[in-house]
């Protein structure tokens, strides 16, 4: 067996392996599997093995750093199998153990010459790094060669993520005239620059984009780059939510991380235009922290960190159900990892019957009523709902 100790640690610790296969179990009873197929990864830049272990119809994942492995494998053809195949750049290994543990080591002419990680699912983004991209170029997250830059990875991945997600809602929009779109509370407006992107530039879609915030000095930067960009039909202005009515119609309403009531301001409005799609990240979520009383619930509501929690969670379920209520097929959705913020839940709406309006209003009354609450949003929308 030391020739065969010797060769796994040379392989798996010099990162030759491009897969293997052990096979053969040397009994059948009390395995937990009856294959082990082992392939190199790169886990946060650093190189792992992964071990898929087969039982049946079952398939069960680990990821080893190369030492693990070693000792994982060795034991593996120490105890369990009988036969295993390490396929490397220079050579294919076969291995053949006997009932009396003699081992045989066959070698043959490499089936494969090239060490493949592709297999870790290169993520596929609607925007690619590698390719300069003019608003990414212009907003510093990218050079001028089209890398991005390592420190705004999360920026561009948080990007491609809201991307995904407006691919998902493109069939909800109209094709038949251009569309309008209002990005409220837009602050430093990468979503609002990458939505006019995709839309305009990737889609050629006739559009109109407005940003709307309360920071002059953030609308005025972001004007200057949507003039830089040639952007035409991108504008900026500063204003609040709730005073802002120079539209009639409006397609698709963002806001994301609009503070507290000022994304139920943004709900409102978007409703009250009939806005085919609705795309909202919450952020300090404050006014039910304020108002709930159900003692039923106090080991949770006594202590503040869950009860803050909780509240942002109970505001966004309050939420997605009266959107529900009038007209709107609504989800929870995570926006970015956790890992990242903890701000991380899109509500997606798209207009739309989501069920029979009373039987949704009473769902939501006995929910709101034993929270003890009075929501921002059914106060301000109270005229459309099912008891108005």
């Amino acid at each position: 067996m030391d020739s065969l100790r010797k060769l796994i640690t040379d392989i798996f610790e010099e990162q030759a392996l491009i897969n293997a296969t052990l096979s053969q179990l040397r009994k059948r009873e009390g395995q937990l599997y009856s294959k082990v197929q082992i392939k190199p990864v790169l886990l946060k830049n650093k190189l792992h093995y992964q071990f898929a272990y087969h039982q049946n119809n079952k398939v069960i994942h680990e990821n080893l750093e190369p030492e693990q492995a070693v000792k994982a494998v060795t034991a593996m053809f120490e105890e369990t199998f009988r036969q295993g195949m390490l396929c490397t750049p220079e050579a294919d290994y076969q291995i053949l153990i006997s009932k009396k543990y003699k081992v045989s080591i066959l070698t043959r002419s490499p089936s494969k010459k090239e060490i493949d990680l592709s297999h870790n699912r290169k993520k596929r983004y609607v925007l690619e790094d590698g390719k300069p991209i003019p608003f990414l170029i212009e907003l510093g997250i990218m050079s001028e060669e089209g890398k991005v830059y390592a420190r705004r990875y999360d920026k561009f991945k948080q990007i491609n993520r809201f991307l995904e997600m407006v691919e998902d809602i493109m069939p909800s929009l109209p094709e038949e005239r251009p569309i309008t779109i209002v990005d409220f509370g837009c602050g430093k407006s990468y979503l609002t620059f990458a939505l006019y992107h995709y839309l305009a530039v990737k889609q050629r879609r006739k559009i109109q984009v407005v940003g709307l915030d309360l920071k002059a000095d953030v609308i005025e930067h972001c004007s200057q780059i949507a003039k830089n960009l040639g952007y035409q039909n991108l504008k900026f202005l500063v204003g609040d939510i709730a005073e802002y009515n120079e539209l009639e119609q409006v397609d698709m309403v963002v806001t994301l991380h609009a503070c507290d009531t000022a994304t139920d301001a943004a709900l409102d409005k978007a409703v009250r235009w009939g806005a085919s799609v609705i795309l909202s990240v919450p952020c300090c979520q404050h006014e039910l922290f304020a108002q709930m009383e159900a003692s039923v619930m106090n080991p949770l509501l006594s202590h503040g960190i869950l009860k803050e929690r909780f509240a942002a969670l109970a505001t966004d379920s309050i939420r997605a159900k009266l959107l529900d209520m009038m007209g709107y097929r609504t989800q929870l959705l995570e926006f970015i990892d956790m890992e990242h913020t903890p701000k991380n839940i899109l509500i997606r709406a798209v207009r739309g019957q989501a069920g029979d309006r009373d039987t949704l209003w009473k769902e939501y009354e006995a929910y709101r009523d034993f929270l003890h609450v009075d929501p921002y949003l059914e106060r301000a929308c109270r005229d459309l709902l099912p008891n108005s």
